[in-house]
């Protein structure tokens, strides 16, 4: 049998290069996704049911990938907003699983799924038009009517008095 050092090199560069992508998504996209939030009128806090938060929009939280949480938006003079965000798989994290099964990469699967970096978050962006709360209506002027005094009795006429016919 005939020894060839360069298909020894070969063979191990492709060896090399399949260990590496065992866990793909994991490497190239990596757990965390950056969550963006955007707010018409800018300024309002967001916070997540998880601990995150910013103080103003437009923001981005570094959340995990395969988070799922409850946003709350709010700003002064605005109603409050909430967003429920969950995660499926990207299409992006779909290629990195897609790779690990080709390549044989049962392990790689396995930490891809577990960390999440097959997943995107949804939604994201977030994009908000915020509803000005509603002023109370102003109090309406009551219309008050002096209450007519009752008007006098007329004077009552003086009745002449019957006088006597005279005879003649």
């Amino acid at each position: 049998m005939h020894f060839n050092p360069m298909r020894l090199v070969r063979v191990s560069a492709v060896l090399c290069a399949a260990s590496s992508l065992a866990a793909c998504a994991t490497v190239t996209r990596g757990s965390d996704d950056a969550w963006v939030v955007n707010t018409e009128p800018v300024g309002a806090k967001v916070e997540t049911s998880n601990g995150h938060q910013c103080p103003a929009t437009p923001c981005a939280i570094k959340i995990k990938r395969k988070s799922e949480f409850t946003a709350t938006i709010t700003k002064p003079g605005y109603k409050v907003a909430t967003v429920n965000v969950t995660h499926k798989t990207a299409n992006a994290g779909a290629a990195g699983v897609a790779g690990n099964v080709l390549l044989g990469g049962v392990i790689g699967l396995g930490v891809d799924m577990y960390s999440g970096a097959s997943q995107d978050l949804t939604p994201n962006p977030v994009s908000l038009k915020l509803e000005p709360v509603e002023a109370p209506a102003p109090p309406k002027a009551v219309e008050t009517k002096a209450e007519a005094a009752p008007s006098p009795a007329p004077a009552a006429t003086p009745v002449a008095a019957a006088t006597p016919a005279t005879q003649p």
